[in-house]
């Protein structure tokens, strides 16, 4: 694919939200916060490469994932050094875990969580039905964990996929062997509890923090492998349906917001193209203050807004490329996007 046209696209003024937009492009060395014109306002200089995440806290801190190289065998989603920056670049805090793969959220009491592997044993993968047969990695399988730490890096709460009964969660035939579930984005749920979602499951979960088990789940093989998972205010949730279905032709991805209590689709968006509109990995949604909805299509480096009519208000090309995967050309592959407010804490206070 030739690019026509890379940074600002689309821009209706009186139909957008206006913001800044953090443009985080993987494996990458800076983080960009854009104007609503593309234009970088402001930018952090990392001191490792970006693994796939970077988003701001409340006080205007940068939130990453560095990409180390130890660690499990398995590269996709891979970070491992989660470091914290201020506005100015300066490191102020860190935490090391080569198994941190995927996603990470700080959280209301000041600790971080987030996701990792750890090797199952002989006895646990024998447990593991589906996928495609001897792809394991190296004979073994991975799984996901969940880890809680606190800002010295004391592991406060871990929660481990392996301990679940693992015959009653098979995978999708199409997806490789060597990682079990493969959860792709962990966020807070009502009642201090956290939602999890699994790519290789087609299924999102809750999980009860006190007893460790799942209070609710839903899986959906059109879903396509889906990622970032977030609950909304109104309690629906929303996510991004990648599509890699194989009985659907053209393939087509979709931006969903669904009832969990009714299992429900209440609003989606997709390309009256469909295939204008794919990512078979990656991507994101994010709900916006004024009803509008960020799109991220991750593979492509597209970010896009649309109103609640579905009718595309900005539209943005990442132009900075990346050597990210082997054997193959520069990407400009972006995990997620997220926008903010002028007045929103992140940004308040620190743009003129």
């Amino acid at each position: 694919m030739r690019y026509q046209k890379l940074g600002l696209i689309e821009y209706d003024k009186n139909k957008c939200s206006p913001g800044y937009t953090l443009v985080a492009p993987v494996h990458g060395n800076t983080v960009y916060l854009v104007n609503m014109l593309g234009e970088p306002v402001h930018q952090w200089s990392l001191s490792h490469k970006l693994g796939t995440l970077a988003y701001l806290l409340p006080d205007g801190h940068l939130l990453t994932s560095g990409l180390t190289t130890e660690g499990p065998p398995v590269i996709e989603g891979k970070g491992g050094h989660l470091k914290e920056y201020d506005w100015n670049g300066n490191l102020v805090w860190e935490h090391i875990d080569h198994a941190q793969h995927h996603d990470f959220r700080r959280l209301p009491n000041g600790n971080t969580m987030y996701l990792g592997w750890d090797e199952m044993t002989e006895l646990e993968a024998t447990q593991v039905k589906g996928g495609i047969p001897g792809t394991e990695r190296e004979g073994k399988i991975y799984s996901d964990f969940i880890k809680e730490v606190d800002p010295n890096g004391n592991i406060e709460w871990e929660w481990h996929a392996r301990d679940l009964n693992i015959g009653d969660f098979p995978m999708a035939d199409d997806c490789h062997r060597f990682e079990f579930a493969h959860a792709n984005s962990c966020a807070p749920a009502p009642g201090g509890n956290f939602l999890i979602n699994f790519r290789h499951l087609d299924m999102m979960a809750i999980i009860d923090k006190k007893t460790k088990k799942f209070v609710w789940s839903h899986r959906e093989r059109n879903w396509g492998h889906q990622h970032n998972a977030e609950f909304l205010n109104n309690g629906n949730i929303t996510f991004f349906s990648n599509g890699m279905n194989n009985d659907v032709l053209p393939p087509r991805s979709r931006a969903i917001e669904f009832n969990p209590t009714t299992g429900e689709i209440v609003w989606e968006y997709q390309a009256p193209q469909s295939w204008t509109f794919f990512s078979p990995i990656v991507s994101s949604i994010q709900r916006l203050h004024t009803g509008n909805t960020l799109i991220c299509e991750g593979l492509t480096g597209r970010i896009f807004e649309i109103t609640t009519k579905k009718r595309l208000v900005w539209e943005y090309i990442n132009p900075y490329f990346n050597d990210v995967f082997p054997n193959d050309g520069p990407s400009n592959i972006l995990f997620r996007a997220y926008r903010y407010a002028p007045n929103s804490l992140e940004i308040a206070n620190h743009l003129d």
